[in-house]
């Protein structure tokens, strides 16, 4: 379970997040999605970026070493 409040599971989440909604934007300003899709990428997007801040602070709360 330690391993899900690790350094790098947080880091990549966030990261896996920011390109969701850099994807969501690129996309469709190309017209490759519409702007329904665009908006669900965007929301996956946020909702992964919060769970690594999320897990950010619990892994605090917890005290777990990075």
């Amino acid at each position: 379970m330690e391993v899900v409040f690790s350094k790098p599971v947080v880091v990549a989440l966030a990261v896996a997040g920011a390109l969701l909604c850099t994807g969501a934007s690129f996309l469709q300003l190309r017209g490759y999605v519409g702007e329904k899709a665009g908006k669900a990428m965007n929301w996956a997007g946020y909702g992964v970026m919060g769970a690594s801040m999320l897990l950010f602070v619990l892994a605090g709360l917890r005290g777990v070493q990075a």
